[in-house]
């Protein structure tokens, strides 16, 4: 599957859903930690704006803190305007960039997963087409995958009700595949959107 195109039309996904928002849903809080809307959207652009070389810098005096590096980009880029922002996403829809040893479902994953942060709070509804999601549900429980997102998933059979997709063993965890992908994510949404005896283990590690 080529992944190029699939990324192109996320980021004009999310370029249509962001310029639809008012300045009051701009700055609704995400379900990433500590982020508005605007932060998640400045995020989305940041590598359309920092070179690989400058993100090496930023990394190495942070220490190699990915996390913090990311946050303060956010933090200060969340102050440009609304339309730079859109406009930055839709213009730079079919970038090749990609992380450093990364394929390109890294940033489809990351495309996808921060659209649904910004969708979720605000009660829009995503359609994302099937193969395009299942390819970053299996991205999202490789190790790198899950160490990045720091969610333990052991134990459990988790199975999309809405594609075909099932990952792991154990007592089962059943719900659609965007609530399972925020499941992996580490995003802290309602469990009481999934059904199955496993939903306990994973409220149990929260």
């Amino acid at each position: 599957m080529d992944l190029l195109p699939e990324i192109a039309a996320e980021r004009r996904a999310i370029a249509d859903m962001l310029e639809s928002l008012t300045e009051e849903q701009w700055a609704t809080p995400s379900l990433c930690e500590g982020w508005t809307v605007r932060h998640v959207a400045a995020h989305l652009t940041m590598a359309f704006r920092y070179s690989t070389p400058k993100i090496a810098l930023k990394m190495i005096a942070a220490r190699g803190d990915f996390d913090k590096v990311a946050n303060a980009i956010a933090q200060q880029d969340a102050k440009l305007p609304t339309k730079e922002l859109v406009d930055e996403l839709r213009r730079n829809a079919e970038s090749r960039f990609k992380p450093p040893g990364a394929g390109y479902d890294a940033p489809l994953s990351d495309n996808i997963v921060h659209s649904l942060d910004i969708a979720r709070p605000l009660g829009i509804t995503r359609t994302i087409p099937a193969e395009r999601i299942r390819v970053v549900l299996d991205t999202a429980t490789t190790s790198r995958a899950r160490k990045f997102y720091g969610n333990d998933v052991s134990g459990v059979t988790i199975t999309a009700t809405d594609i075909d997709w099932t990952y792991g063993s154990g007592p089962a965890v059943q719900g659609t595949a965007q609530d399972v992908l925020l499941v992996l994510a580490g995003r802290r949404i309602d469990l009481g959107t999934l059904d199955g005896e496993g939903v306990t283990t994973l409220a149990a590690r929260r």
